[in-house]
This record gives C-alpha cells, structure tokens and sequence, in this order.
C-alpha cells in the first residue's frame, strides 16, 4: 500500500506540471461555470442556479458533467503511461521494486485525487445552493457517490488506453471512443433495436445507472456495475503492461 501511495503523489504532483492537466481543469471550471450560471449557452431548459425560482439542486450539472468529461477525463489520463513510454522512463519503473498492478494503482489513484480535487470546487456552488435554498441532503450526497464512481470508472478507462500506446492523441482517442460508446452509443443502439435487445444493450450504458444517483437513488447495481467496470479495466491496464516485459 505504501509504494502505491507513493506512486500516487508522484503521479499527482506531475500533474503541476502537466500543460494538459491545466487545459482539462480548465474545461472543467469552464464547463461547471456554464452550466451553472449561463446553461442556456449548452441548450439547457433549466434555469440558472441563483436565479429567483430556481431549483435547489445540482442535479443539471452532473448531467452535463456525464457526458461532458468523456472528452475532460481522457485529457487528463492519457499521460498515465503513455508518456512514460514515449520518454522510456517506463523502464525504470518496470525494474523498480514494484509490481505492474501496483504501477496501474498508483496512477490510478494519483488520477483520482485530482478528479476528486476538481469534483471539489462544485461543493462552492452547492454551499451557496444550500446558504439560499433547502436542498436535499440525501439527493446531494448521492449524486456526488454517483460523479465518483463515475470518475474512477472515466480514469480506469483513460488509463487502459494510455496503456495501450505511447502517441498520447491515440490514447485520447481510443479513451474518447470507449467512453463514447458506453455514454450516447449505448442509447442509439437501443434506437435500432427491439425491446429485448435494447433492455440487454441499455444494462451496459453508464448514464442509466448514473441516473440513479443524481436522483437520490442508491441502487446497488449502479454500484456493482461501476466498481466492477472499472476493476475491469485495471486489470486490463495491468496486463497491457505486463506485456511489454515479453516485448
């Protein structure tokens, strides 16, 4: 546990010096400002936050976030391990005392530690949310639990990618077109096919079980198929790795 910690405050701290870390957290602040203040620039039907009437709720905003950090979160994974192939500081890594699980761990908690620093600067609005309106607690705290376990999953997919390739556009694209599919891909699919099928093809779409969440909901199969999604892709970053010893 303590090399993975350790993994993860350098990767984290590498982050600071990252000039696409700043150009994500930029989307980021850019994108929760929009959405709270202006969300008709994005089309919204829903008012501002802290106009007189409006909803005491944050719910438009993770909404948007969904969808909106399948382009956020690639930018700021695709370093993970691309980068270090690309430099071939890869090999020190891979001959330090540590194992290949414990190398995708650290990055990934690393990773996550700044999502959670981002996820973080909402809690500003909801304050003054709360300060001029009465929100509900429950629906509050699970459409946080919903924004990460969402962001993990986002971050173990990134990761996969970046795993796969050294060119750092490849692993946004590859981040971008899983993510995609599993987000608004998923829902066209299920346009085009019976009702059967579709019930089968929607149990992979991430928004449904993400609505759950922003509703207040805690539904345990939101929470099994996160968690379980997102080990998978570990697991498949880990032996994307391992395979670069036989290489």
């Amino acid at each position: 546990m303590q090399k993975i910690m350790t993994l993860a405050r350098r990767e984290l701290s590498a982050y600071f010096f990252s000039p696409m870390a700043y150009v994500a957290a930029a989307a980021f602040l850019t994108i929760v400002n929009v959405v709270v203040l202006w969300p008709q620039v994005l089309g919204l039907e829903v008012e501002a936050l802290f106009r007189p009437g409006a909803a005491s709720t944050l719910r438009p905003l993770f909404d948007v976030l969904a969808y909106a950090l399948v382009i956020v979160m690639p930018l700021l994974t695709m370093q993970l391990l691309s980068e270090e192939f690309h430099t071939g500081t890869v090999e020190t890594l891979m001959t330090a005392p540590v194992t290949d699980a414990q190398v995708v761990l650290g990055k990934f908690t690393g990773a996550l530690l700044m999502y959670l620093a981002l996820l973080a600067t909402t809690l500003v609005y909801f304050a003054l949310v709360a300060w001029f309106g009465k929100p509900d607690w429950g629906v509050a705290g699970m459409g946080y639990l919903g924004m990460v376990l969402l962001g993990a999953l986002y971050i173990a997919v990134g990761l996969f990618a970046s795993s796969l390739t050294k060119h750092l556009l490849v692993a946004v694209l590859v981040a971008i077109g899983i993510l995609g599919l599993s987000t608004g891909g998923t829902y066209l699919v299920t346009l085009m096919l019976p009702a059967e099928r579709a019930a089968i093809v929607s149990k992979f779409s991430l928004i449904d079980y993400f609505g759950y969440f922003t509703r207040g909901v805690l539904d345990s199969r939101g929470v099994v198929f996160f968690l379980t999604a997102t080990a998978f892709f570990l697991f498949l970053s880990v032996k994307a790795l391992e395979s670069r010893r036989w290489r």
